[in-house]
């Protein structure tokens, strides 16, 4: 492949906003375009030197340093790749979403690769006031699958324990999205009775009903041209789950008392903590609507499964909640943190960083101001052996929903498997986990 083809290939590049490298099959840059000197150049040289080196600043190609090279996959398949990495830039290490595109000459044969780079403005993988956060595997991951999926309008399901920023992640998806200048909506289930349901989601006309004494907007149409982004969907009862899907099937609705039927504009995101292939197989969710919603599912990782992002999740949240700003923990405080399993996730991480500012004066937030009120945590096994321990004799009914419980948290939620192993099916095992809730409920409402 001539200079000359290079030259007008840089040229084409340069009338690009997007930042571009052209790169050999050595992984030499041999062009930059001036979107990519501007954003990632930082004053110094290009040309000549590896893309490894540049945004990782490794000594050897990604694969070998244990990331994704999507040079090397392009090679391979002859197709462009996708990948997203954690990129040194002149304001310290970013996330970049990387498309890497094979260049052939006339013979068919691959000469040069244009790689394509973004910087992922949805999440930090520094501590930051706001927004997701995070640099480990787990999180990273969800986070290709929110960038996949973010430019469609295919319906998706968070999916995780409670407490993981679930609605952050939504509003993740819809700021990546092409209705980002829409509006986001969000919508509790948890607790919604039929007319509340419906005039709510619907809206109403004047004189629907005693006290309607003027048209109000439902939110679906409040989110036309948006996202409307439906929480705790698991929550929801089968006689509105049979309202959601006509509209989720139809794309219309009627407000409440109204005649017409309204076209819905709305890209749907929903959300819950609970286990939906189990309500199915229960019959206490819609097969139907759950094959509705769960075009593209992603899982939000729990705290543990996410360990090392505690200390940047503690710095960040400390900046959100702290009424002093600037301070920081000690040494021993983090590492505390950091030895903690968190039942309560980021939402509990939370509230005990919020508890402990309260509890400090100085700029430094010791070890002494997280532990001196966290005795409402549950208690660590005095073994460490996380196994089933009782500490006193119990009518077998309560046994049962105290090992159940024990076993669901064991497992991380995996209802299927843990039906295997208990040898009963996963509709007992839903029913006498409902017990085991509403003993719980019980107990919280007597307290």
């Amino acid at each position: 492949m001539t200079a000359h083809f290079l030259s007008e290939l840089l040229s084409f590049l340069d009338g690009l906003p997007e930042p571009r490298i052209v790169m050999n099959a050595d992984y030499r840059i041999v062009a930059a375009n001036a979107a990519y000197i501007r954003e990632f150049g930082g004053g110094k040289p290009i040309v000549g030197r590896t893309c490894y080196e540049v945004s990782h600043h490794f000594d050897v190609p990604c694969d070998q340093a244990g990331e994704s090279c999507p040079l090397k996959q392009s090679l391979e398949a002859g197709t462009p790749q996708h990948v997203l990495h954690l990129h040194h830039t002149p304001r310290g290490e970013e996330h970049v979403a990387v498309e890497t595109t094979p260049i052939r000459d006339d013979r068919g044969q691959i000469a040069y690769f244009v790689e394509t780079m973004r910087v992922v403005r949805q999440a930090s993988s520094r501590a930051a006031a706001q927004g997701l956060v995070g640099r480990s595997p787990a999180f990273i991951g969800m986070l290709e699958k929110v960038l996949r999926v973010a430019n469609s309008n295919a319906a998706v399901v968070l999916l995780g324990e409670t407490g993981t920023g679930k609605e952050l992640v939504a509003h993740a998806i819809h700021e990546a999205s092409a209705r980002e200048e829409g509006p986001f909506v969000a919508v509790d289930c948890a607790g919604m009775t039929e007319t509340l349901f419906e005039s709510e989601l619907f809206g109403y006309e004047k004189g629907a009903f005693t006290g309607a004494t003027h048209r109000k907007q439902g939110l679906v149409e409040a989110a036309a041209g948006g996202t409307l982004f439906l929480d705790e969907i698991g929550e929801l009862p089968l006689s509105l789950q049979v309202k959601l899907l006509r509209l989720l099937e139809t794309g219309t609705y009627r407000r409440v008392g109204g005649l017409d039927w309204l076209p819905a504009d709305f890209r749907l995101i929903t959300a819950t903590h609970r286990d939906l292939r189990a309500m199915v197989q229960a019959e206490t969710f819609r097969r139907d609507l759950y094959f509705r919603i769960n075009t593209f599912p992603i899982h939000t990782p729990a705290l543990h499964e996410r360990a090392e992002d505690i200390p940047l999740l503690a710095a960040s949240l400390l900046e959100r909640v702290d009424r002093k700003p600037g301070r920081k923990f000690s040494p021993a405080a983090l590492a505390w943190l950091s030895g903690r399993r968190f039942s309560g996730n980021i939402r509990e991480l939370r509230n005990l960083i919020e508890r402990a500012s309260l509890l400090a004066d100085g700029d430094t937030l010791e070890l002494p101001h997280l532990t001196e009120m966290a005795e409402d945590l549950p208690a660590i096994l005095p073994n460490g052996s996380g196994a089933f321990q009782l500490a006193e004799v119990l009518d077998l009914e309560s046994v049962e929903q105290r090992y159940l419980a024990w076993a669901v948290d064991r497992l991380g939620g995996d209802l299927p498997t843990l039906a295997g192993q208990l040898g009963i099916s996963q509709r007992t095992l839903y029913r006498k986990l409902q017990a085991v809730r509403q003993g719980a409920s019980k107990q919280g409402g007597s307290a």
